[in-house]
């Protein structure tokens, strides 16, 4: 089985320091500096223009320089996508362009020759009709889409190759789900690889088939201390072919023609039955996101109205990321502090604008106030939690105990001694944060292993 792995590294425009140099630390750097001793490892990458400056800029440059030597070495290609994170189905055309040619311009400054267009990487894995246009128009090949998206019940084949409907060569390929979500969920410690290639089976793992599994990169290390391991333990395996997404399209003549649904790799089932497949970004039902989007809609028609403002076209640029959206749908995330910083930065836009008209600048006082007052009033009437506790009983439905991985005492018990060294390492290196998250993982791990019964 050819494996492909795609990875998704990124970080808002308005991040803390503290965050950077620290998700750099427990994961960035293991992951790269890890990939490049293992001269078989192949790995499909995004990596957002912003987070290239702010690697840079908070002393994490050398992040940046294995990335570059991997490329070089043919073992990571890069893909396009969109600067500041922007969720690009809700955007006009002229703004998907621009943050696009912005994230090449970032990537050429920093990788220079050792990136070429090939794949897109829409963020939040967002896919409608006219993204895959704009990327194609913009001179890219292919574009990664969650299977959700496929357009029918019986999902994507593995053995074959597809392309989107009037878009002539220009291929789509589907992210395996499950194994994408096995990977990232409790029932995965760091380098199990024997459990994760059971759960494949041994037909599986020797036919011609290949699987795209797509995740966040921050997922290795990081939200899970120790999991870069398995990362690693996959591209060492001689039971999978790691290759480069780009490069199934040679391995599989086979082409057939598609016209996926919209989607992004976070829609549920539900979503599409509601016909709600941006629900955690635009949710009519949702009257912070309304207000929001209604702030963002009126400062992105000021900036294109008056385009010599390039200081208000600058900052609409970084404004435009996802995370202010995402963090306001409370499913199950919330953040108000995320919610006022993106809505303030909007406000800016349109109360500094020469030609906002004074009805424009006090809506946009109106919409940052109502999007605050709302958000607070959730928090104190327990809205949130409510909404919050609903989604992740919805999480709880997908892995049903037959979904679930069997995972023996033994597998249990490697996986506890590997975070067990992990917290000695940290503890060495003072790092008592990371000892404490890793010593959580130990517990639940534990727990599980004891529910687990007899073995």
């Amino acid at each position: 089985m050819y494996w492909a792995n795609f990875i998704h590294i990124y970080q808002p425009p308005i991040q803390k320091e503290v965050w950077i140099k620290r998700i750099a630390e427990e994961c960035y750097r293991k992951i790269f500096s890890g990939l490049l001793d293992i001269p078989r490892s192949r790995l499909s990458l995004n990596i957002n223009g912003v987070l290239c400056e702010l690697l840079e800029k908070y002393g994490a440059k050398d992040v940046l320089e294995n990335i570059k030597k991997l490329v070089d070495r043919g073992n990571i290609e890069l893909t396009g996508s969109a600067k500041y994170h922007a969720f690009l189905p809700l955007m006009p055309e002229a703004e998907i362009e621009r943050q696009i040619s912005l994230n090449e311009e970032t990537l050429n400054h920093y990788f220079g020759s050792s990136w070429k267009r090939g794949g897109f990487f829409s963020p939040e894995m967002a896919y409608s009709k006219k993204v895959a246009q704009v990327a194609k128009k913009m001179g890219y090949k292919w574009i990664i889409v969650d299977e959700l998206g496929f357009p029918s019940q019986r999902g994507p084949a593995d053995n074959a190759i597809y392309r989107i409907k009037d878009l002539d060569e220009f291929k789509v390929f589907f992210r395996d789900r499950r194994l994408s979500f096995t990977i990232l969920s409790a029932q995965i410690g760091a380098g199990i690889l024997p459990t994760i290639l059971r759960y494949i089976g041994e037909q599986r793992l020797k036919s011609d088939v290949y699987s795209v599994t797509a995740m966040d990169g921050e997922t290795f290390g990081h939200h899970r201390p120790g999991l870069e391991m398995l990362l690693f333990d996959i591209f060492k395996s001689s039971d999978i072919e790691p290759v480069l997404v780009s490069d199934l399209i040679n391995k599989f003549p086979n082409s057939v023609v598609v016209d996926p649904k919209d989607s992004t790799w976070a829609t549920t089932r539900k979503n599409l039955k509601e016909n709600k497949p941006f629900a955690r970004w635009k949710d009519e039902d949702n009257s912070v996101q309304k207000k929001q989007w209604e702030l963002t809609d009126l400062a992105i028609k000021l900036v294109q109205q008056n385009l010599s403002d390039t200081e208000s076209r600058s900052m609409l640029d970084r404004a435009l990321h996802s995370d202010q959206y995402w963090w306001s749908s409370a499913k199950p995330w919330w953040s108000l502090e995320m919610i006022e910083r993106g809505a303030f930065e909007l406000k800016q836009i349109i109360t500094r604008s020469a030609i906002a008209s004074e009805e424009d600048k006090k809506r946009a006082e109106e919409l940052y106030k109502d999007v605050l007052f709302t958000g607070f009033e959730w928090q104190r009437t327990g809205l949130v939690d409510e909404i919050a506790r609903h989604e992740n009983e919805e999480i709880q439905e997908k892995m049903e105990v037959k979904e679930r991985l069997f995972v023996t005492k033994e597998e249990y018990r490697q996986m506890i001694n590997n975070l067990k060294k992990q917290v000695s390492l940290s503890a060495k290196a003072e790092d008592y944060y990371r000892a404490a998250m890793i010593k959580d993982r130990i517990r639940e791990l534990t727990e599980e292993m004891e529910k687990s019964g007899p073995q």
